[in-house]
């Protein structure tokens, strides 16, 4: 099996049943994907493409897909503004829409695009993935975003960003700059929780009788007061299925583990090899103890990058033709995979049995071809070991994540003004 290091041999903790999701983007998540055979280049924005690729997802019985989204044009360097280069991928539609698009044709996958906080309004964040979670009958979620980068902000001209640089990362400037932007994250999912629970779950009553829709009382302000921006709700959507959609975080360093620990409900990290993995779990548990995190703990989910096929030679031999396509080895931050279905099966119960993983989020190099090894290969190879279930279970997202559906916090509040509005 090919792959950058040595797989992680020490977790600690009991990770509970695997869970397993895939993460889409473009025409996979190597940059020369989209110039294969199987590449479907030519419809990547459109709904068929999107569609076909969950569905396939929901096929292979996987928890969720997450949608990769960004409000500028890819760059090699997530910190670097988009280049001039026209030998990759370039656009993408909204993510929200196109789970929106796709809840319908599904019943059971659960659906996470990304949504940046950057520059999106907390109230417009909180309408649109309540409403995938009402569209889907609960299954959504929302995969957490920050912007550096400065050519994004100028698409909204409300604000300069300095432009971060790679090699800047660690001064003070840049730690600074860091640390603004996961702030506004934790404070846009602290109001967008609240706008969820804004409406109690019987909030609705529909009593002709006495010509009301709604009991205002049910209703509330949320009066998010922060450094940045204050919210003051209630939304204007009702209270979804799942009460409260998942909200995901990818962290690499302090400042993301600490958006996680404190805002997010699964976590997606980069592991390498063990020394790395320890060490990754550590700080998560240090930033859970720091912020007093209560309730579940985070589900850990470890990104891989795969390359997938029926012999070892095979893959190897995709990966240096993926690379010669591109000119270029993948830059990722996750580890690179490439090997059989049950390579991955190994690597994976190897990971598991290590300790506290809750699961494993892969990130096809080419689509839907690798999509298609994972559904086909990988999936009936887990069965056969007894690591992964044979069917769906659990409707609602959470529920099969293993979280709890939360009450509204504000469902022993009752407002005067409201009740007699």
């Amino acid at each position: 099996m090919s792959q950058t290091s040595s797989i992680p041999t020490a977790f600690h903790g009991s990770p509970g049943p695997l869970s397993l999701s895939v993460a889409l983007d473009g025409a996979g998540w190597h940059p020369g994907a989209w110039r294969t055979p199987g590449a479907r280049a030519g419809e990547l924005f459109t709904p068929a493409y999107w569609a076909d690729l969950v569905t396939l997802a929901e096929r292979g019985l996987l928890d969720f897909v997450t949608i990769e989204d960004a409000l500028g044009v890819q760059s090699g360097d997530h910190l670097a503004t988009a280049g001039r280069e026209t030998d990759q991928v370039r656009g993408r539609l909204d993510a929200a829409l196109v789970a929106a698009f796709v809840a319908p044709l599904t019943r059971h996958i659960g659906l996470v695009p990304t949504v940046t906080t950057t520059h999106t309004e907390p109230f417009h964040v909180a309408k649109a993935i309540a409403t995938l979670d009402h569209n889907s009958k609960g299954r959504a979620g929302w995969r957490v975003q920050v912007s550096a980068r400065s050519d994004e902000a100028a698409h909204f001209g409300r604000r300069e960003l300095p432009q971060l640089r790679r090699e800047d990362l660690g001064t003070p400037t840049a730690d600074r700059a860091v640390a603004e932007l996961f702030g506004e994250a934790a404070d846009a999912v602290e109001a967008v929780r609240r706008l969820w629970d804004s409406w109690e779950d019987d909030a609705e009553i529909r009593d002709e009788s006495t010509n009301r829709f709604v009991d205002r009382a049910k209703l509330h302000y949320v009066d998010f007061i922060g450094a940045r921006f204050t919210v003051r709700g209630p939304s204007i959507t009702p209270r979804s299925p799942q009460g409260q959609p998942i909200v995901a975080v990818l962290a690499h360093g302090r400042v993301p583990f600490a958006l996680a620990a404190s805002s997010a409900d699964v976590v997606f990290v980069t592991p390498h090899h063990a020394d790395e993995a320890r060490a990754i779990l550590a700080r998560i548990s240090a930033a859970e103890a720091e912020v007093s995190r209560t309730g579940a703990p985070l589900r850990i989910t470890a990104d891989l990058l795969v390359v997938l096929d029926d012999t070892q030679a095979g893959a190897d031999a995709r990966l240096r033709d993926l690379n010669r396509l591109a000119r270029a080895e993948p830059r990722s931050d996750a580890l690179l995979v490439a090997t059989t279905p049950a390579g991955l099966a190994d690597l994976i119960e190897a990971w598991r049995h290590a300790g506290l993983l809750h699961g494993f989020r892969l990130r096809p190099a080419v689509l839907p071809d690798d999509l298609h090894a994972v559904v086909e290969g990988l999936v009936p190879e887990l069965q056969r070991r007894g690591l992964f279930r044979t069917g769906y279970g659990k409707q609602h997202l959470r529920e099969r994540l293993g979280l709890p559906r939360p009450a509204s916090r504000y469902a022993e509040l009752v407002s005067p003004e409201r009740e007699h509005a």
